[in-house]
């Protein structure tokens, strides 16, 4: 069983059989294929910063069970998301950069009656092809105003979560261009029932309830998009538990330790989660993926105090904190673990990654795809294909940037250059202050103790030294360069905080990556963005954020047109 297992696993025996003889061999082949095929737990983190998480070299927010899952597995230390959140996610969802599908420019809005084209085929479909079970919870935002466009009718199972950008993490409302509605659901319905419970809690529970209720005769899809670490409303930006904010008493900033509790508290769901699994014997055939979906709003940025330290740049900008990732994969199904990856991937790299890893043949996905498959090249720790991101493409800012091997290109900036800088907190960089003993006392820690996965001391000291970015403190405006006023270029290698610009040195790489940028923008497809549709405003629907394109227009809206 072992064998075919592997087998099935890789598109094998049972696979060709089924392919080949266009039925299933005898009836209860169904339940050994599918059951075969890895468990995929999928967890995003909402603007968490590269600086955010113990295992890039801070001791200021303790987050021991990731930790403990990075050791064990690979840290990413090349890998891309987009700047922002929609865009985003439409890649993870799609396998395609946001300028295919018309996601590139800034986020979705509420009250925007648009979605992620129904024309894509998205991540959870291409799995349930491949018999999977797949399960959302957490936040959305890739459209709503029609239920057609949301997680039920997209490839999902179940829903718990939101569908918009943000809300705050107790009564679950979010405050958008001056509306005022709640956004927490159960499927299709408002989940009043969850007011004044801690989203993150929620989303946590709800994890684990799925993994403790799944049939394992089918492989697990879930889906964890967590509402930390972004900021809510006004009244109350950073909302995190009292106690949790009181133990954390050594952050002297209170809004960075406001940021920190709220981390602290999405890293404890995480440990639960591995444990949840693990009781069910499900973690020995299990894939699980941590990422952000951005860089990190630090210093104030949206009201938030995460941090990309010592990367340049936050949220929505096209330096590298904007665009490099916190991020690892485990599994005990990957080979060559407890290291540290150079290896360049892109958020939109995880469709085909996951769809091969699952056992899918990835030469029948459609050919327009930007995202390849990295799964095998990650298990061996071989070169990947990968030797160019697009990172975007704006043409409404002005803004677009594209990485081939160690080169960026920068062209263009948002806020008029405002947040182009160098932002902290650099936290605790002394290594005695990390606190070993806490990861493998995690909940995490302890289970890949009994796994006998978590590598010892010396090494996780060595594997954070390697996946801790070390720039120097060199004069960063040597050779400044303002991408408003002509393109700038840095060898992101050996210069990952972008304090020294190139263009002039090397202009042949320059003109040469303006020509890819030009081939790129040749084919971008328009972006989608639409004005906010008064049928949607909250105050409509009982305050809450519907799916206002489904309904008939407002009696409210009606009476406003025949006056």
């Amino acid at each position: 069983m072992t064998q075919s297992r592997e087998m099935a696993v890789r598109g094998g025996f049972w696979m060709i059989m089924v392919l080949a003889m266009g039925v299933l061999p005898f009836p209860h082949a169904a339940a050994e294929v599918d059951s075969a095929r890895p468990n995929i737990i999928f967890i995003l983190a909402d603007d968490l910063g590269w600086n955010d998480v113990g295992f890039h070299g801070s001791a200021q927010i303790p987050t021991p069970n990731l930790d403990a899952l990075a050791y064990s597995g690979i840290i990413l230390n090349r890998y891309y998301v987009n700047p922002i959140c929609t865009p985003s996610r439409s890649a993870l969802m799609t396998g395609k950069y946001p300028i295919h599908t018309g996601m590139q420019h800034t986020v979705l809005y509420a009250m925007e009656p648009r979605g992620l084209p129904l024309s894509e085929k998205l991540l959870p479909q291409y799995l349930k092809d491949l018999g999977y079970s797949n399960h959302i919870v957490g936040k959305w935002h890739l459209g709503h105003y029609q239920l057609r466009f949301t997680p039920m009718q997209r490839g999902f199972d179940s829903h718990t979560g939101f569908w918009t950008g943000h809300h705050h993490m107790n009564d679950h409302t979010a405050v958008e261009h001056g509306h005022w509605g709640l956004d927490m659901r159960r499927g299709y319905d408002v989940a009043y029932d969850l007011h004044g419970q801690y989203t993150t809690h929620v989303l946590g529970a709800e994890a684990i309830a799925i993994v403790q209720g799944h049939n394992k005769s089918s492989p697990l899809f879930l889906y964890v998009a967590h509402a930390a670490v972004h900021s809510a409303n006004p009244y109350d930006f950073l909302p995190a538990p009292d106690e949790t904010v009181a133990n954390l008493g050594h952050i002297e900033n209170y809004r960075r330790r406001k940021f920190a509790a709220m981390m602290v508290e999405l890293d404890r769901t995480v440990g639960s989660l591995v444990d949840a699994l693990h009781a069910r014997d499900m973690l020995e055939n299990t894939i699980i993926v941590f990422s952000s979906d951005n860089g990190g709003p630090a210093d104030g940025f949206n009201d938030n105090a995460a941090s990309n330290w010592p990367l340049r740049g936050v949220k929505n900008t096209l330096w590298e904190g904007g665009l490099r990732a916190a991020g690892f994969i485990w599994s005990p199904l990957l080979q060559n673990v407890s290291r540290v990856s150079h290896q360049m991937v892109q958020v939109c790299d995880w469709l085909p990654t996951l769809y091969e890893a699952a056992g899918g043949n990835v030469s029948a996905l459609p050919t327009d795809l930007d995202g390849i498959s990295v799964w095998h090249e990650l298990s061996s720790g071989a070169p990947t294909r990968r030797i160019e991101i697009l990172h975007n493409i704006d043409d409404i800012w002005g803004t677009s940037a594209l990485t081939v091997g160690n080169w960026k290109l920068v062209k263009g900036s948002h806020y008029n250059r405002t947040w182009d800088g160098w932002y902290g907190p650099a936290g605790i960089r002394d290594e005695k202050a990390y606190a070993l003993d806490t990861v493998a006392n995690s909940p995490a820690g302890k289970v890949m103790e009994e796994l006998s996965l978590l590598p010892t001391p010396e090494r996780i000291t060595q594997l954070r030294r390697e996946a801790t970015v070390s720039c120097g403190a060199g004069a960063h405006m040597a050779n400044e360069c303002d991408p408003l006023e002509r393109p700038c270029l840095y060898d992101v290698e050996s210069d990952p905080c972008e304090y020294n610009n190139l263009a002039e040195e090397h202009l042949h790489i320059l003109q040469s990556l303006l020509a890819r940028l030009a081939d790129y923008n040749s084919t971008v497809v328009p972006p989608s963005n639409l004005e906010d549709d008064p049928r949607g405003e909250p105050q409509h629907w009982n305050f809450t954020w519907h799916n206002f394109g489904d309904e008939p227009e407002p009696e409210v809206l009606l009476n406003e047109h025949v006056d």
